[in-house]
């Protein structure tokens, strides 16, 4: 093991030495690439990499089209179209910036998903969490902003109606969305605000990409069983832990190449199957669509909002509690922002010792059922606003609720955990065989 970047950066000639007293980029390139990394990773620790490959995409298409867009409510469509029609390449920069938000979308989901099983949340790794829900939230806003400028029908009405949730905030709700909105409607100021912030919030998302493997890189990366790299000695580190380079770098290039090979076949194929035909008709106030569904990655969260109406007895409840402060559209919008923030909060809210989901028999029951849940929920959004909707959206909120409100704080009360290996290297040992040092 000899030799291993593990080793501390130590500038080899003069220029690096005078480099890294004034300006130490090589260092930190070398604390990156170098960071001991447990030596067990499966293939779930992937989807960090799509998501840097998709947040570069996202921003060099942007720029590109940013520079053909007109953020004008009489031009943004026709904007559109002249990039599609009339630009070199527009139309494949387009297409790659529109099918990359989902595969944005769709690595995030993952990535969180992962990090749920396998508890990266736990102590010491709170803050890298949260740093990450706030991206999170980020990429949300932008997603949502960025539906917007192709100003088609689904856009001027999912802009509509997504700012009037906070229209429906008491007190100060009329002035917020007004605020929002730069008027009394979705009109030219709204597309205006939201052209800015959609171009400006990548770069702010870029910060916390940094803060957020600062993070990670400060406490160590988690692994599939939760037990921590020994780090008393600098032969127990080696043994628990590879570089990142080559090892893990070449291992996410690869899954990145998989990866890139179906997302290119979609945007070569079947560009616009994600998107919504109506969109493709110019955003038209005095015509109303008939049903408004926002994208895919938004559907979940739509069907939270929706799956509350005025009979519903909990909103029944709290509107006569309230003395008719919460009525059902707020009710809706403090449901989606609970249902985020109980995301947030599972630092907190699982109270296991066991960090890996992989060793808590009854802990799986209950991820995988918020699993499908979450696609139940994303079902039930994309449904038109019916009973059968409604109710599947009811559901499926109890659910998303109560796994981490009930399940996630009492399981370790009633579960049998299986034992964990002792160290990184025992599982490893178990699962690959023996290595030799």
């Amino acid at each position: 093991m000899a030799g291993l970047p593990h080793d501390p950066y130590e500038p080899r000639n003069g220029l690096a030495k005078w480099l890294d007293t004034r300006l130490p980029v090589v260092r930190l390139l070398h604390a990156t690439f170098a960071a001991p990394t447990p030596r067990n990773l499966n293939w779930w620790w992937i989807w960090g990499m799509v998501l840097a490959f998709c947040l570069v995409l996202q921003i060099v298409t942007g720029l590109a089209l940013a520079m053909h867009y007109t953020p004008q409510a009489d031009m943004a469509f026709a904007s559109i179209e002249h990039i599609m029609r009339d630009v070199n390449g527009g139309a494949v920069l387009r297409y790659l910036h529109a099918n990359g938000a989902s595969l944005f979308f769709v690595a995030i989901y993952l990535h969180i998903s992962r990090s749920l099983y396998y508890g990266s949340y736990k102590s010491p790794r709170e803050m890298t969490w949260i740093v990450g829900m706030i991206i999170y939230l980020l990429m949300m806003a932008t997603a949502f902003m960025g539906y917007v400028l192709p100003w088609g029908q689904m856009s001027y009405w999912g802009a509509t109606v997504i700012t009037g949730m906070f229209g429906a905030i008491p007190g100060i709700g009329p002035s917020l969305q007004t605020w929002l909105l730069g008027g009394p409607a979705v009109d030219n100021a709204t597309l205006n605000r939201f052209f800015t912030l959609h171009y400006l919030l990548p770069f702010v998302i870029c910060l916390l990409v940094g803060l957020h493997i600062w993070a990670f890189h400060t406490t160590g990366n988690n692994n599939p069983t939760g037990v921590e790299v020994r780090r008393a000695t600098k032969a127990d580190l080696q043994r628990d832990t590879l570089p990142f380079w080559p090892y893990f770098v070449i291992k996410d290039l690869l899954a990145l190449v998989i990866v890139l090979v179906v997302f290119v076949a979609v945007v070569a194929f079947m560009p616009n199957y994600l998107g919504h035909p109506d969109n493709y008709i110019e955003a038209n106030r005095s015509v109303t669509s008939p049903h408004i569904v926002p994208e895919w990655y938004f559907l979940p969260f739509y069907a939270i909002l929706r799956a509350f109406s005025a009979d519903t007895w909990l909103v029944t409840f709290v509107h006569w509690a309230s003395f008719g402060t919460i009525n059902a559209t707020f009710f809706g919008v403090l449901a989606v922002t609970g249902a985020i923030m109980a995301l947030a909060l599972a630092p907190w809210l699982d109270r296991s010792p066991i960090r890996s989901g992989a060793y808590r028999p009854l802990f799986k029951w209950a991820f995988w059922l918020l699993m499908a849940d979450f696609v139940l929920l994303m079902w039930a959004g994309a449904l038109p606003p019916d009973d059968l909707s409604r109710r599947v959206s009811l559901i499926g909120t109890g659910y998303w609720f109560a796994y981490f409100f009930v399940i996630l704080p009492l399981l370790p009360k009633f579960e049998a955990p299986r034992p964990l290996p002792a160290t990184i290297e025992d599982d490893f040992n178990t699962r690959y065989g023996q290595h030799d040092e």
